[in-house]
Parts: C-alpha cells; sequence; structure tokens
C-alpha cells in the first residue's frame, strides 16, 4: 500500500521517463517522501531525525516536471551520501557533488528532458550547486519553461521595478551572486539572488 501510493506520488510530478528511475531510488533506502507547499527559501530538503533514525525529503509542490526531479535526486543525494560516508561530510561538499552527478547520470537523456534544458542540466553536472537556482543557466531554462511566470531577476535592467511576494522593489547593483535592491515602501535593502524569479512591472 505505501509503495503503491509512493509510486503514484512520484507520477505526479517527475516526467514520464523518469517515474521508474525516481521510483527504484525509494524502495532501495525508503524514506517518508512529503509534498510541501511552496516555500521561498527553499526547493526541497532531506531530514534525518536522531530520535527514530527515520528519513524524509520533501519537495515543493509547486516545482515543474523538470525541476522537481533536479530537486528530488538533490535532495536523495543528500540520504546515499550521508549513507555511503557518514554524517559528518559537508552538505554539499564533494561527496555529495559525487553522489549527485552518479544520480543524474541516468536521467540526462532528451527522453527525460526538453532540448533547452538539456545543455544547461548537462553542464550542472558537472559541479553541482547547493542548489538548481545556484546556476544562472539551469535556473533560466527551467523558468522558461514555465511560460508566463516570471523573469530571472538578472534579466531585468538595473533600475528596474519588480515584485517578489507581495512587495515591490527597486534593482540596483550587483554584490556576486546577489542583487542590492531596494523595497520601495520602507526603503530597506536587501539582497537577492540573481536568480529569483520575480514580476517586473511598469514605473508609476
Amino acid at each position: 500500500m505505501v509503495e503503491q501510493h509512493i509510486y503514484q506520488t512520484i507520477k505526479n510530478y517527475v516526467p514520464e521517463n523518469s517515474v521508474h528511475y525516481c521510483y527504484d531510488l525509494w524502495k532501495n533506502h525508503p524514506f517518508e517522501l512529503k509534498i510541501s507547499r511552496a516555500r521561498s527559501s527553499k526547493l526541497g530538503d532531506y531530514r534525518f531525525d536522531y530520535r527514530d533514525k527515520s528519513e524524509s525529503i520533501s519537495v515543493n509542490r509547486n516545482l515543474n516536471p523538470y525541476a522537481f526531479l533536479i530537486t528530488y535526486l538533490h535532495e536523495v543525494a543528500h540520504l546515499k551520501a550521508y549513507h555511503s560516508y557518514g554524517r559528518k561530510i559537508s552538505p554539499h561538499g564533494k561527496e555529495w557533488k559525487r553522489t549527485f552527478s552518479d544520480l543524474l547520470e541516468p536521467v540526462i537523456s532528451d527522453l527525460v528532458f526538453p532540448e533547452e534544458v538539456l545543455e544547461a542540466i548537462r553542464n550542472y553536472q558537472k559541479s553541482p550547486k547547493a542548489t538548481s537556482g545556484g546556476d544562472h543557466a539551469l535556473a533560466l531554462a527551467l523558468n522558461r519553461i514555465n511560460g508566463d511566470e516570471g523573469k530571472l531577476l538578472a534579466e531585468l535592467e538595473e533600475g528596474s521595478l519588480f515584485k517578489l511576494g507581495k512587495k515591490i522593489f527597486r534593482k540596483e547593483n550587483l554584490r556576486r551572486t546577489r542583487y542590492l535592491c531596494e523595497e520601495v515602501k520602507s526603503g530597506r535593502k536587501y539582497l537577492v539572488s540573481r536568480n529569483a524569479v520575480v514580476h517586473g512591472i511598469s514605473k508609476p
């Protein structure tokens, strides 16, 4: 019963040709799979409960199938890396990178990803970052799949107004991987990831 539920859950969220692969990963190391509400702070997470030694993985429900698949494999890589190397390893260190890259290999195919994502995911696999949003080309490719779901902050011109959540900001200068942005109403300054999905608005 649990296996059937997990299989159906995975089937509802990942590309069709990756369903069996994702399900087999779960069967090899069963964990509680949670489909989460949209979270601005993260796309997914892996948790280990020291009290009962249980493991759980959550993935945001609002991701498109390709972003969901990448996030799912990202979190499974945490689980497998800790099983293989122990819990003292760095969360996104070389052990995790190697494990995640290996998990991506079977799905890097035009049978799973559309052409506009495939090249970006191939490059991303060479040295995976802590989040898919940390890779500009991949974040851009995945966002384009969403159609009218907004733009990446990096695509807007400096000085542009944009909406993020319920607040309106003005884009300022780039500081490494984040833009300094001013919230229009309060005048407060924030650092926002260049790959954040925002909605540009016309100047009043």
